[in-house]
């Protein structure tokens, strides 16, 4: 085991000892079940085959409306941070995406597109476009203008300039982008699935609120905020970790 991992593990050790104990004390065990009730019920959906279907269905929408969050955020986030008419032509629109709340988002395309996949994933990947738009629209005006000079000089084409210029120099901004986008995306995909799809965590989390079954909405959300932990600890962070190290060489 990693020595890295040893705080991580610790800190979670400490939340479940305050859980079991707040447990312990509630004079009301159907309101606040123990950790081992939870662990008992996500044994027994994962025995099912029913954890798995359903976590799955759930992932494959956040990793779809990911790829488009992140490929369409960063193409806007280039160009208005590269051209200033872009920059005044978007911006409006970029705060309007901003603070529009995201369940109208959701809402509102249900009612337009359907009860189907394509507004689900639509709907997720609208509200996170704007926040990485932002990041990646920062970063591009904090480039090293010297750097784009020398690319001119060397007459680099515009696509060799953006892979060995100007991407190089974003990396640590779209990991750090990459990282809190997806803990905000499967967040959001939940309350798709809660209003509108017949399968996924957000659909058995309706399910069980609708009964009060408390200890199924936690067994549901731990389990994945578990494989979202794994996906942020052993792809996402190592990820950013070689993203910025080039500043590390670089001091």
């Amino acid at each position: 085991m990693r020595p890295a991992l040893l705080p991580g593990l610790a800190s979670v050790a400490v939340m479940v000892l305050i859980w079991a104990v707040a447990a312990q004390v509630t004079d009301r065990p159907q309101t606040l079940p123990g950790p081992w009730q939870v662990a008992t019920r996500m044994a027994a959906l994962a025995a099912s085959g029913e954890l798995w279907f359903n976590a799955g269905m759930t992932l494959m929408r956040v990793g779809l409306s990911f790829v488009l969050a992140m490929a369409a955020g960063m193409a806007l986030g280039l160009a208005m941070g590269r051209s200033r008419a872009a920059d005044n032509w978007l911006n409006p629109a970029l705060i309007i995406g901003l603070n529009v709340p995201a369940l109208v988002v959701i809402v509102l395309s249900y009612i337009w597109i359907g009860l189907n996949e394509t507004a689900a994933i639509f709907a997720v990947a609208l509200n996170k476009i704007p926040v990485v738009t932002v990041m990646i629209r920062e970063s591009t005006r904090a480039l090293r203008p010297d750097l784009d000079e020398m690319a001119r000089a060397f007459r680099m084409t515009p696509m060799a300039r953006l892979r060995h210029v100007v991407l190089p120099q974003l990396a640590p901004q779209i990991a750090a982008a990459a990282r809190t986008g997806i803990s905000l995306i499967w967040k959001i995909v939940l309350v798709v699935e809660f209003l509108g799809r017949s399968n996924g965590v957000g659909f058995k989390i309706h399910l069980l609120f609708s009964s009060f079954d408390v200890a199924g909405v936690l067994a549901w959300a731990l389990a994945f905020v578990g494989v979202m932990l794994a996906i942020d600890l052993f792809v996402l962070r190592p990820w950013e970790r070689r993203a910025n190290r080039w500043r590390r060489d670089a001091a």
